[in-house]
Formats: C-alpha cells, structure tokens, sequence
C-alpha cells in the first residue's frame, strides 16, 4: 500500500502533489499552477490583486476568479490610471454589472484606491518598487512551509507593516490578511507546499527574478 501523501498535498490522477487549497476545480488547479506564488513586477496586475483581494473579503477566492474576466471589463483592466479619471457616477453604473461582485464598498475602495495608486507611483516611481520593499528576507520565513504553517499562523510581519503604511496613505480594504494573500500571490513569499509539484518552478522563477527597486 502507498504511503499517504503528506498533509495538505493532494494527488491528481498521474500522483502529482498540488496545495490542498486549488481541488479538482481545473480554473482553481490552473491557477495554482501558473500563477500564484510567482513573483509579479507589473504594475497593472499587482493593483488588480490587491483589488480583487478586497473583493474576496467574506467570499472564497474561486468565486472571484470565475468573475476576473469580469473585472478586467469593468475596470480597464486595471489600469489604475483609467480608472482614476473614470467620471462621477461610475459606481452607480458598476452596481448594475452582474458580472462582478456588487458591493458598493468594495467598488467604490477600488475606485479611490486608483488614484492613491498614481500618487504612490508619482512617490516612489512604480507599484512593484513599493510592494516588494515588503518582501520578508529569508530569515523572517518558517524554516518549512506546511499546511499547520499556513493555517494556523497570524499573517506575517511584512503584511501588516503593508496594510498599515497602506492605509496611512488612504488606502482602503486592504487589512493585514488580505496584505498577506497579496504577497502569497504576487510572489512576495513562495507558500507552495514542501513537495507540492509547483514549489519548484516558484523558487527557480523567484530566484531569477530582478527586485524591482
């Protein structure tokens, strides 16, 4: 008989080891496998994760990602600086659009998180130069990363230093866990399971990645 796999790793039908988090869901696999956890630099897509992570607040995350080609229509892809010039009354508007979450907080923070975006940039040069000042260095990370690790920590240090300076500068829906799920992510931190079949191609992605400054 086979030895169970570890906690939290979870066999497909070829005994490849994936997160516990992504199931058999093939959008939720497929991001897992392509996406989360490796290191973002670009602006636009770093706005529209901590966006869509204020959107998740009280939902589960695969219902906003079924709803992300949504999102991308109803806020210019996530161009902060479009969305910063969008005129009066676009809340109103996005409330109609069924497909996105409608919550009027959380559009309206996006909205307004827009344009504490560009004033971010016109500070300090770009998003990705801002978020990855937060990057824990490798002795601020558990010595193995575990499905005990993850569940039952507090988010790190890092993300609530983030979500503080954060909401110093206006910023709004964006707490420490939600920081967290952000740097988790983005790349920020590599949470892939220890034996999970994407861990490797994280660490070599994040290995050769150039930190933007």
């Amino acid at each position: 008989m086979a030895a169970a796999p570890p906690q939290g790793l979870v066999p497909d039908d070829q005994g490849q080891l994936r997160c516990w988090w992504c199931g058999n869901d093939p959008l939720y696999r497929r991001y897992h496998d392509e996406e989360w956890g490796f290191p973002v630099t670009d602006d636009q897509r770093l706005f529209e994760k901590i966006c869509l992570e204020g959107f998740q607040s009280g939902l589960s995350w695969l219902t906003i990602l079924r709803k992300r080609e949504g999102f991308r229509r109803a806020f210019a892809d996530f161009d902060f600086h479009r969305i910063a010039r969008f005129r009066a009354g676009k809340a109103d508007r996005l409330m109609q659009d069924a497909g996105i979450v409608r919550h009027r907080g959380k559009i309206e923070s996006t909205l307004s998180n827009a344009k504490r975006a560009v004033e971010l940039v016109d500070e300090v040069g770009s998003l990705a130069a801002y978020f990855w000042r937060f990057e824990p260095t490798p002795q601020q990370r558990p010595r193995r990363i575990t499905k005990r690790t993850l569940t039952q920590a507090p988010p790190a240090e890092q993300a609530k230093a983030l979500a503080k300076d954060l909401k110093s500068r206006g910023w709004s829906f964006v707490g420490p866990t939600t920081a967290y799920a952000f740097m988790q992510a983005m790349g920020l931190v590599d949470d892939h399971l220890e034996g999970c079949v994407t861990r490797v191609a994280v660490e070599q992605a994040r290995a050769k990645l150039v930190r933007p400054r």
